[in-house]
């Protein structure tokens, strides 16, 4: 059983992903961390995130970098959010997200073209989302757990800014599969969306 999962940043959809996997003993991917590794790479070898080429130049980032914790912040989250929009790291990435997708047992995978791209013949879809308010205050939250300086304007204007490049860029843009089921996470809770995403799979699979 495949299960893809999309939806824009902080919308709650690496949380529900990761319950699912545990709850259906399914291996999971975090399709973002990826691009984040890309983003980051880019960054440690003094390149430019908006410059194809040296986007490309990164995706052969060593695997361990997958390891650090540094990947999961605001900063290198905006990085990934650049380096997604070039062709060739979408193509060079493309290949691993649907080696894992095709293992055996089957697989959960988060992202923003799971259902559309990576994994279109997944079993199911679900496509999370929530409010650009919600979505910023739980960002805010995030950060200040980790102890970086963060203030709600800046956090609302950059997660508008990372959806209006996953949603308008040329490669495989942030859209809803036709078949996706959607979920909003604006008034609910960690624990009832996911109990909610568990219902929808069980009611499919």
């Amino acid at each position: 059983m495949i299960i893809a999962v999309d939806g824009p940043t902080a919308s709650g959809k690496g949380t529900i992903a990761r319950g699912l996997a545990k709850h259906f003993s399914l291996p999971h991917l975090d399709t973002g961390l990826l691009y984040r590794a890309v983003g980051y790479q880019v960054r440690l070898t003094g390149g430019d995130p908006d410059n194809p080429l040296d986007a490309a130049s990164a995706v052969n980032f060593p695997d361990s970098l997958l390891n650090e914790p540094l990947l999961r912040t605001e900063a290198v989250g905006a990085l990934a959010s650049r380096v997604s929009v070039h062709k060739r790291v979408r193509a060079a990435l493309l290949a691993r997200q649907r080696i894992f997708a095709a293992q055996q047992g089957g697989a959960v995978l988060d992202g923003r073209d799971i259902g559309t791209v990576v994994a279109p013949d997944a079993d199911i879809k679900l496509f999370v989302t929530a409010s650009l308010a919600a979505r910023a205050a739980r960002r805010l939250h995030e950060c200040r757990t980790r102890g970086e300086d963060a203030a709600l304007p800046d956090i609302t204007a950059d997660v508008a800014r990372r959806d209006e490049r996953d949603r308008h860029r040329s490669e495989a843009p942030l859209i809803q599969a036709a078949d996706a089921v959607l979920l909003d996470t604006t008034h609910v809770t960690a624990e009832e969306a996911l109990a909610q995403a568990i219902h929808i799979v069980g009611q499919r699979a």
